[in-house]
C-alpha cells in the first residue's frame, strides 16, 4: 500500500489527535489534505502535467507587479509578533529524524516523486511552474510549515530541522520547482520569526487560508561581484516612512507574488522591507536564468517606492537581514542534498547498464570510483546541514556550520552535478535525461542568495 493510500485509509500516518500531537504532527495532519484532495487526480499522477499559462524568453516580459490583494492592517502597532520556541535540547549528537517528521518526509517524498518529477522538464522549459502543482503543494501545507500554531500554523518549536527534511525531499523531484512551492512559506515563516504583531496580524492569515499568495525574498541584485550583506538598493527616511530605490534579480514567481521581502541598505546596515506588489514604482520583468529555471526567475525594478515605517522587517541594525541571509543559505544547502542525492539515484543504475566493450560500465574503476565518490561527498553535504539545521532549531549559534555547509554543498554539488554528466558521456548532454537540467540547477548554490528559507 503507498503511502497516500494509507493516509486516505486514516492507517498509521492517519490524523492524530490532538492530545497526541507534537509540532510535526500538525504537519501530518496539514499533509493529510492532500489525500483527500481531487487535485491528484485532476493532475494524473505519473503523467506531464498540463502545460504551463506562460513562457519566459530572455526579451521576457515587463509588467507593473501584482495588485489582486489588498493586505487590511491588523494587530497592535509596535508590539513584538508570536515567536515559536526552539525545540528542545536534548545532549545528545543525534540526526536521525524523530518518527513524525520521518512522516513528513514521506509524504513529500511521495508528492516530489509522483508530481514534481513528472512535470519538471515542462517546467524548465516554459520557465514556470504549473498552477495544478502549485495549488497541490499548497494542499500538503508548506506555506505553513514555519508558522506558529497560534497564528494559524502547525509549528509549535522551531522547525529548522522539518524545514530542512522538506528542502531536500522537494528538491530530488526538482530543484527550481522545490524553489516556487517554497518561496511563499519562507516569506510566512520570516514574518513568524520577525513579523511584529501587527505584521503578522495583517498578512499570516492569508498564508493559512485557501487562497495562500505567492511571495518572495528577493535580496539578489545583478551585479558583479554582488556581496550580499552590502545590498545597493536603497532605503531612504522620510517623515511617514521609507523610499526604496533598486533592483533586485532572480526573485522566485515574482510575476505573480503579492508581497515581496526586500533587502535594502540604510544608513549604511542592511535591512528587511515587507513590500506589497501594488505599491507604485514596482515593475516586473522575467529574468530566466541558466538554471533554476522552473521557479519563474523575475527582476523586481524598485523606482521610488514609498513605504511606512512600520514596513520594517525585524531589527535595523542588521542582525536580522543577517540571520535571513544564513537561514537562506541554509535552505540551498538541503535543496542541493536533495538533488545531490537525485543524481546518485539516476547514475547508478545507468553505469550497471550501460556497457561498453562487452560489459557494464559500472566494472570500470574510474567509473565506479567516481560514482562512489558522489556518494561520500553527498553524505558529507548531508550530514553538516542537518547538524546546522539542527543547531538553529534548538535556538543554539549555528552561523559556523551554516557557513561550512554552505562550502561544501557548493563546491561538492557543482561536482556531482559535473560527474553526473560525465557518467552519461553524450547522453549527459542532452535533455532526454535530466542530469542536465540538475547540473545546471547546481551551479545556482553558491550564486542564490535569499529566495527560500528555513
Amino acid at each position: 500500500m503507498s503511502l497516500l493510500q494509507n493516509l486516505k485509509g486514516g492507517g498509521r500516518f492517519g490524523v492524530p489527535s490532538h492530545e497526541s500531537r507534537d509540532p510535526i504532527g500538525y504537519a501530518v495532519a496539514a499533509l493529510n489534505r492532500l489525500a483527500q484532495s481531487e487535485m491528484l487526480d485532476r493532475l494524473g499522477i505519473r503523467r506531464q502535467t498540463e502545460q504551463t499559462v506562460f513562457t519566459v524568453t530572455r526579451s521576457g516580459f515587463k509588467v507593473a507587479t501584482n495588485a489582486g490583494r489588498t493586505f487590511a492592517k491588523a494587530g497592535k502597532k509596535g508590539k513584538p509578533g508570536m515567536r515559536v520556541a526552539s525545540a528542545q535540547r536534548s545532549g545528545v549528537f543525534d540526526l536521525t529524524p524523530t518518527e513524525d517528521e520521518q512522516m513528513l518526509v514521506d509524504v513529500v517524498s511521495e508528492f516530489a516523486t509522483e508530481v514534481v518529477r513528472p512535470a519538471a522538464a515542462e517546467a524548465d522549459e516554459a520557465c514556470a511552474a504549473p498552477d495544478a502543482l502549485l495549488k497541490a503543494s499548497l494542499e500538503i501545507g508548506l506555506p505553513i510549515l514555519g508558522v506558529p500554531e497560534e497564528l494559524g500554523g502547525i509549528s509549535e518549536t522551531r522547525s529548522a530541522m522539518a524545514g530542512t527534511l522538506v528542502a531536500e525531499a522537494l528538491a530530488k523531484g526538482d530543484l527550481g520547482l522545490a524553489v516556487a512551492t517554497l518561496a511563499p512559506g519562507s516569506v510566512a515563516t520570516a514574518l513568524g520569526l520577525w513579523g511584529t504583531d501587527e505584521q503578522q496580524q495583517t498578512y499570516l492569515p492569508a498564508f493559512t487560508g485557501d487562497a495562500v499568495p505567492a511571495a518572495a525574498l528577493a535580496l539578489n541584485e545583478p551585479r558583479v561581484l554582488f556581496d550580499v550583506l552590502a545590498p545597493q538598493t536603497t532605503a531612504t527616511r522620510t517623515s511617514g516612512g521609507f523610499v526604496l530605490n533598486g533592483v533586485k534579480s532572480l526573485v522566485a514567481r515574482g510575476a505573480d507574488a503579492e508581497l515581496f521581502v526586500v533587502g535594502a541598505s540604510l544608513e549604511g546596515r542592511p535591512v528587511l522591507f515587507l513590500v506589497e506588489a501594488g505599491t507604485p514604482g514596482l515593475a516586473i520583468e522575467g529574468d530566466p536564468a541558466m538554471g533554476v529555471r522552473a521557479a519563474g526567475l523575475t527582476r523586481l525594478t524598485l523606482t521610488d517606492v514609498t513605504v511606512p515605517a512600520e514596513a520594517v522587517l525585524g531589527t535595523t541594525d542588521g542582525e536580522t537581514y543577517t540571520e535571513c541571509v544564513r537561514l537562506s543559505r541554509l535552505a540551498w544547502c538541503a535543496l542541493a542534498v536533495g538533488t545531490g542525492q537525485a543524481v546518485l539515484d539516476y547514475v547508478t543504475p545507468y553505469v550497471k547498464e550501460r556497457e561498453a566493450f562487452g560489459e557494464p560500465i559500472a566494472h570500470r574503476q574510474a567509473v565506479a570510483f567516481m560514482v562512489a565518490n558522489i556518494a561520500i561527498e553527498l553524505q558529507a553535504m548531508r550530514l553538516v546541514t542537518y547538524k546546522a539545521a539542527s543547531r538553529v532549531a534548538q535556538g543554539i549559534d549555528a552561523s559556523r556550520e551554516i557557513a561550512l555547509a554552505r562550502r561544501l554543498c557548493t563546491e561538492k554539488g557543482m561536482q556531482i552535478g559535473l560527474d553526473g554528466v560525465q557518467l552519461l558521456g553524450g547522453h549527459g548532454f542532452v535533455k532526454e535525461h535530466p542530469v542536465e537540467r540538475w547540473y545546471r540547477d547546481l551551479r545556482a548554490i553558491g550564486i542564490m542568495e535569499g529566495t527560500v528559507l528555513v
